[in-house]
């Protein structure tokens, strides 16, 4: 038996179990695991000590009766069920022992960790590093050699897709020559938008999705963005003020 003492009267706080009741592996010649063992040694805390700290000391708990064998400070021993009232109170760590605990160990953990390592990275703060890495500018790179012709912009129009006009889901639809390059044709889309955007106060458009037709010798963009004030996630934004120069710069009307 080791000696674990406890002020007379008060329950004992368990801490951490430090023996294993039965082992895993035994003789590798028949691969029985071995009995286990008839004590099992613990380290108990004792709660609500006059000084305020909780002294580490061990008792030993019979894995075969079920008791708690625990030696007070007069000599005595003091045993009791495991699972009765008083077992189970023994074991009831409560936050300001486990304080107390630290404080009597003197525990410093400000020093453990060195100055100089990096900050840790979470696994959002990787997320959302490998999503920033594929967003892309508002208006699309052209191909190299591509140019505007003010002839290929023929009419563009900002719907509302809610029913009483109020959503901030609207769709572009942007009228071009048959022919014209796709990127240019959704830089139209765009920068249209970015005109709608700045005459009715919105900061934001994220772009959703975009559809396109040729009929009649005309090539129809359809492109859809949601509305918001604030920078929304997405592999595409059109931040209203910064793509209206940028449309300007490349010669994209704007409405």
């Amino acid at each position: 038996m080791v000696p674990a003492r406890r002020p007379p009267g008060r329950a004992v706080a368990a801490l951490a179990g430090a023996a294993v009741m039965a082992g895993c592996a035994g003789d590798p010649g028949d691969m029985r695991p071995r009995p286990k063992p008839d004590m099992m040694t613990v380290k108990v805390a004792t709660p609500g000590a006059a000084d305020g700290k909780a002294p580490l000391t061990l008792a030993r708990i019979s894995t075969k009766s079920g008791e708690i064998l625990i030696l007070e400070p007069d000599g005595s021993v003091t045993t009791m069920a495991l699972d009765s009232p008083e077992g189970r109170d023994a074991f009831a760590v409560t936050e300001a022992d486990l304080l107390a605990l630290n404080a009597n160990l003197d525990l410093d953990l400000g020093g453990t960790v060195a100055a100089d390592l990096p900050p840790r990275q979470t696994a959002q703060d990787k997320a959302l590093e490998e999503f920033a890495a594929r967003t892309q500018p508002a208006l699309p790179d052209w191909a190299d050699g591509a140019a505007v012709d003010p002839q290929d912009f023929m009419g563009v129009w900002v719907a509302s897709l809610g029913p009483d006009g109020s959503s901030d889901l609207v769709e572009v639809t942007a009228t071009l020559r048959e022919g014209v390059d796709a990127d240019i044709a959704f830089s139209y889309a765009t920068c249209a938008l970015a005109g709608w955007a700045r005459q009715n106060g919105e900061r934001y458009g994220r772009h959703v999705r975009s559809l396109q037709d040729t009929r009649n010798g005309r090539l129809t963009v359809g492109a859809a963005f949601t509305l918001s004030d604030q920078k929304p996630m997405g592999l595409r934004v059109m931040e209203t003020e910064d793509t209206l120069r940028e449309c300007k710069a490349r010669g994209i009307p704007a409405a």
